[in-house]
C-alpha cells in the first residue's frame, strides 16, 4: 500500500463533460499530466498542505472513481448482509479514507513520471485495464494498473493494483477481520475512527 500512497496522484479530472467521452487510456493519461502540472506549480501542496491536498482531491478526481463499486468489491460476501442504509455508510467512509488517502500522497510528490502501456481493448468493451509504469528517482520503477469500468457518465476507476497487488483485495482482508469482530456496523465505526482521526490531524497541520 505504501506505492499506492506514493503514486496515487495519477487520476485528475480534466473538464467533466469532455473526460466523459474519452477512452479510459487517454482519459488515465490525460489527467495524469495535468495533476502533475498542477502540483508541480503549488509549493502549498509540496509543502504539505493537507488540507489544499483534499480540497483539489474533492474537486477534480472523485468524478473519476466508483466509489459504491469499489466499497462492494472490498466488503465482498458481507455486502449482501448490509442494509441499503449500512451499504450506504460504508461507500461514504471508503470514499473519506480513499480521498485522504491520496491527499497525502499529493503533498509526498517528489517528482515521479509516468510511462503508460498500449491498451488492447474492442469497441465493445465495458472493463478494460490501463497500465503503466511509474518512474521514482532513486528508487525502482512500479506497476500500477487502473481498472475502469464503462457507465453512462463515462469510464470510472474501480480498482487499482500496484505491483500487481490488488486496492480492493488488500482492504477486503482487513474489513472481512473487522465484520468478524463487530460486524458491518463494527467496519463502519472502525472507518468513522479512522477518518476522525486523519480530519484532526490535518486540522492540527493547519
Amino acid at each position: 500500500m505504501k506505492h499506492f500512497l506514493a503514486v496515487l496522484f495519477g487520476l485528475v479530472a480534466t473538464l467533466g463533460a469532455a473526460a466523459q467521452g474519452l477512452a479510459p487510456d487517454a482519459l488515465v493519461k490525460g489527467v495524469t499530466n495535468d495533476v502533475l502540472e498542477i502540483v508541480r506549480k503549488d509549493k502549498d501542496i509540496q509543502a504539505g498542505n493537507t488540507r489544499k491536498a483534499v480540497e483539489l482531491a474533492e474537486a477534480k478526481v472523485l468524478p473519476h472513481f466508483d466509489f459504491a463499486h469499489m466499497t462492494r468489491l472490498a466488503v465482498g460476501k458481507a455486502w449482501r448482509q448490509a442494509s441499503p442504509a449500512q451499504q450506504q455508510a460504508l461507500t461514504d467512509e471508503f470514499r473519506t479514507l480513499l480521498v485522504r488517502t491520496y491527499s497525502k500522497a499529493l503533498t509526498e510528490y517528489r517528482n515521479q513520471t509516468i510511462d503508460f502501456k498500449p491498451v488492447k481493448m474492442q469497441p465493445a468493451d465495458t472493463d478494460v485495464v490501463v497500465r503503466t509504469l511509474v518512474q521514482q528517482p532513486g528508487s525502482k520503477p512500479v506497476e500500477i494498473d487502473y481498472s475502469l469500468d464503462k457507465t453512462d457518465q463515462g469510464w470510472k476507476v474501480y480498482d487499482i493494483a500496484v505491483a500487481a497487488v490488488s486496492l480492493v483485495t488488500n482492504y477486503r482482508s482487513s474489513f472481512a477481520q473487522e465484520i468478524s469482530a463487530g460486524g458491518i456496523d463494527g467496519l463502519i465505526g472502525t472507518l468513522r475512527t479512522k477518518n476522525g482521526s486523519s480530519e484532526a490531524a490535518v486540522a492540527r497541520k493547519q
